[in-house]
């Protein structure tokens, strides 16, 4: 466990992917790019909820084969081919159809973001019970900071990189070369992670003879486990950010001037924030205070939302994503060091699964939000966030570490 070189791959692999997937980041770019072809605040909320969220319709089912698995990397190598080849997709019809044929292109679009999406789901699975069979406890939290801190370096490339394409070339070529590019960078992520020294999983669960017999022995662990039923609803309430994240870019579009050089500022600016705030997580997790590391998370989202409601300059939208960013890494620390503190080695894969599918739902928050906006007002929608991640807060307190 604790190898030097699987520390390295598994950063380069975070470092990589972040160049790329930021450059759709769905808080910043990929409403821009929605709204261009035509699309409303309905189609920007299912569009983000898309890349975020396919992949919860096949974590469990993933589980049900991976269970009985003992290398993970022959599974998860194929996963990185359909992503890669899914993100490039996206800007080949973009430039393809561009705006000449507006439907087409945003059809092809949310299809390129559903299938990267979807195969996370299985990728998800097999990435976590790669990372317990490498890591120990406490050295885990400390290479998911690491891995953080430079994906968030990744992700200031990515912004300097966004902004100087978006700058160069005009829509809809300029998003186009976005995807392409960026689906190359990631690949380097890809086989950076490939090459990792998984060991050979002794403890591995019998299959049941069917999906639908797993699907009620997983409930029934569900059912019997009151710290993961704490724990997910806490993470699942925890996405009420992005009932109001996907919309304050087109709040500040509406506000300010948003030119490349203003869009690229806010993606550095919230992946400073995530970069910075990963000493801060890593030395929590480090001492066990993952509890901690998510009610911070949740109460600097609160602060962000409620910033947002009055603000009037790019400056203030910088520290609202600033705030962003560090508040999104630490939830992600948080929830993936408890949920494998509390699995046990032979049912990790379905414990993981159960939260992922469950917590993934608050992925279609930005759905809601949508709806939200289309009929009432941007007060509406952060009030309503808020809420949300006041009821996540409370919870947080009644998880054990």
């Amino acid at each position: 466990m604790d190898k030097f070189s699987n520390h390295v791959k598994n950063i380069l692999h975070g470092f990589f992917l972040a160049i790329g997937t930021t450059i759709a980041e769905p808080s910043t770019i990929l409403p821009l790019i929605v709204n261009y072809f035509g699309g409303s605040s309905m189609l920007v909320g299912f569009f983000a909820a898309l890349l975020r969220g396919g992949a919860i319709v096949v974590q469990l089912f993933a589980a049900f084969h991976a269970q009985t698995y003992k290398l993970m990397m022959p599974y998860l190598r194929r996963i990185f081919f359909i992503r890669f080849l899914s993100w490039f997709l996206i800007g080949v019809a973009i430039i393809l159809f561009g705006e000449n044929y507006p439907n087409i292109t945003l059809a092809s679009i949310g299809f390129g973001l559903f299938m990267f999406s979807f195969s996370a789901g299985f990728a998800a699975i097999y990435f976590r019970e790669i990372m317990a069979k490498i890591f120990s406890h406490s050295f885990r939290g400390k290479t998911m900071a690491y891995r953080q801190f430079f994906s968030a370096v990744g992700g200031l490339i990515s912004g300097a990189l966004a902004a100087w394409i978006l700058e160069s070339f005009e829509p809809p070529q300029s998003y186009g070369y976005l995807f392409i590019i960026s689906s190359f960078i990631m690949g380097f992520g890809y086989l950076a992670f490939a090459t990792v020294d998984e060991p050979v999983k002794e403890e591995v669960s019998k299959k049941e003879s069917s999906f639908g017999k797993f699907l009620k022995n997983s409930y029934a662990i569900l059912k019997a486990d009151a710290h993961l039923q704490t724990q997910v609803t806490t993470f699942l309430l925890a996405y009420g950010y992005l009932i109001a994240l996907p919309f304050i870019i087109l709040d500040a579009q509406q506000k300010i001037d948003l030119d490349g050089i203003a869009i690229g500022s806010l993606i550095t600016t919230q992946m400073v924030g995530a970069m910075l705030s990963n000493f801060l997580w890593g030395t929590l997790s480090g001492r066990g205070y993952n509890t901690l590391t998510a009610k911070i998370s949740i109460s600097l989202q609160i602060t962000a939302i409620l910033l947002a409601t009055n603000a009037s300059s790019l400056y203030e939208y910088m520290l609202i994503f600033f705030l962003v960013g560090a508040s999104i890494d630490g939830n992600r620390i948080a929830s993936s060091n408890l949920i494998l503190k509390i699995a046990p080695a032979d049912k990790r894969p379905i414990y993981i699964a159960l939260q992922m599918n469950i917590v993934s739902l608050g992925i279609f928050f930005s759905i809601i939000g949508g709806v939200v906006l289309h009929f009432f007002s941007y007060t509406v929608l952060y009030t309503s966030s808020v809420i949300v991640l006041l009821a996540a807060l409370f919870l947080s307190c009644k998880i054990r570490e």
